[in-house]
């Protein structure tokens, strides 16, 4: 099982040194623990909110083409990250992870199979990756944000989903580099945070 979540929004994609930035502690991280990547939706996602704005598009089809949007984003992050992997199940990321690689969730797949949330604007990549914390077993979720944004920037189904044993940490990509230092000595005692 993996020991965190970690939720990559697509809003990095606008600066793309802080995109490598996180890439590159992320995959620090990973040496001393185990970690599923889940993705946003981020400027693919963007596209159908447009597309909706402008044709209005009926709720469960704006939500499988969101879905969608985080599969493209996981493509996009697995082919930058060192061992990243592409998967699309718990069954896939538990394999990927014991194979010492970076499991990429995409998770249109498993949704599907699951169908767990509402398909409302409301429930976005955070509360997907919430509830992907729950079921995976994980112990933390962190949400990692563009530069600047504020430590409460979640959807408002967040709360609902995150399940009370998975501690979540919402952090600006300037300071993810302490952040996944933190993580890495509450997970793993035995790292030193220095």
């Amino acid at each position: 099982m993996p020991d965190v979540v970690v939720k990559i929004g697509g809003g990095l994609l606008a600066t793309l040194g802080d995109l490598d930035r996180v890439l590159a502690a992320l995959v620090s991280l990973a040496r001393v623990c185990r970690i599923l990547v889940v993705p946003g939706g981020g400027p693919f996602a963007e596209t159908v909110r447009d597309v909706d704005r402008r044709l209005g598009i009926a709720d469960d089809a704006a939500h499988w083409m969101a879905v969608l949007a985080m599969d493209q984003y996981a493509h996009l992050l697995a082919a930058r990250l060192d061992a990243g992997t592409v998967v699309s199940s718990l069954a896939d990321a538990i394999a990927t992870l014991d194979a010492h690689r970076l499991p990429v969730l995409a998770p249109s797949r498993w949704l599907q199979d699951e169908d767990p949330l509402p398909h409302t604007w409301s429930v976005t990549s955070d509360s997907i990756a919430a509830w992907i914390a729950g079921v995976s077993g994980a112990r933390e979720i962190v949400l990692v944000k563009p530069r600047g944004a504020a430590g409460h920037l979640v959807d408002s189904y967040f709360a609902r989903v995150l399940p009370w044993h998975v501690t979540p940490t919402v952090v600006p990509a300037e300071q993810v580099e302490m952040a996944f230092a933190q993580i890495a000595g509450r997970v793993n005692p035995d790292f030193e945070t220095t």
